[in-house]
């Protein structure tokens, strides 16, 4: 919302009452700060202005380098929510302090050894201890016993695999399939490889958690409620 602030006219023959005495005085501290912005700014080519670009580009490392990094889509393996080009938000703060990723969250990692020398999107289909199979009689992915509906998200036309498989996720690591499934490179291709396909919970950077450009493409990632439904792990198991 945008205010303005009306100007109040004082009566310059009166004496300022004590509040407004200390309100108008510049304490030492307030002083010396402002005192060594003058001198940095006077160093400076082009002044305060180049010092405020400096100050506004540190600020925006310190946000990308902790807290929400941009990373755009290369590829198809997650269509059709999230297309080549598209550049989504990673919030790099989502599992810190103790928060794990979970089953239905699009998460951003670093597949070196695992995938490949490079970051990758997908989507978190097991965690620790999930027993994920597939498929069930009627074609669909199974995790803990609890059949999975993907219609949400899943490619229109594909299937939640033409790969069977039958897999425990081991301890602090995650099982990640692309929703485009007949497109993604992911845990399924790496099933006989060292870790079995699974991505460590430390290699995750962050959850992407909104779709930033283009502009017309602007939504919020969430996580799909087919997965609440899915008991935890040391369940019921089909």
């Amino acid at each position: 919302m945008d205010t303005e602030a009306q100007p109040v006219e004082r009566d310059r023959s009166s004496r300022p009452s004590a509040s407004e005495e200390i309100s108008d005085t510049v304490g030492p501290e307030e002083g010396s700060r402002s005192a060594f912005a003058d001198k940095v700014a006077e160093w400076l080519p082009g002044g305060r202005i180049t010092l405020t670009v400096l100050f506004c580009l540190v600020l925006l490392l310190l946000v990308s380098r902790f807290v929400m990094q941009p990373f755009e889509i290369p590829s198809g393996s997650m269509e059709s929510g999230l297309r080549i080009g598209d550049r989504v938000l990673v919030n790099k703060l989502a599992y810190r302090f103790g928060s794990e990723p979970q089953r239905g969250d699009v998460v951003v990692f670093d597949g070196t050894g695992y995938f490949g020398n490079a970051d990758y999107v997908k989507r978190v289909v097991g965690v620790e201890g999930d027993h994920v199979v597939c498929c069930d009689k009627e074609g669909r992915l199974e995790v803990n016993g609890r059949s999975v509906d993907e219609s949400t998200f899943l490619y229109r036309g594909d299937s939640p695999s033409e790969v069977p498989f039958d897999i425990v996720v081991p301890e602090r690591s995650l099982f990640l399939l692309g929703d485009h499934r007949s497109r993604s490179r992911d845990s399924r291709d790496h099933l006989g490889s060292p870790g079995g396909g699974m991505v460590p919970v430390g290699d995750v950077i962050g959850r992407a958690d909104w779709i930033a450009w283009p502009a017309g493409h602007w939504t919020r990632l969430t996580r799909p409620d087919t997965y609440a439904r899915v008991p935890a792990a040391g369940g019921a198991r089909g």
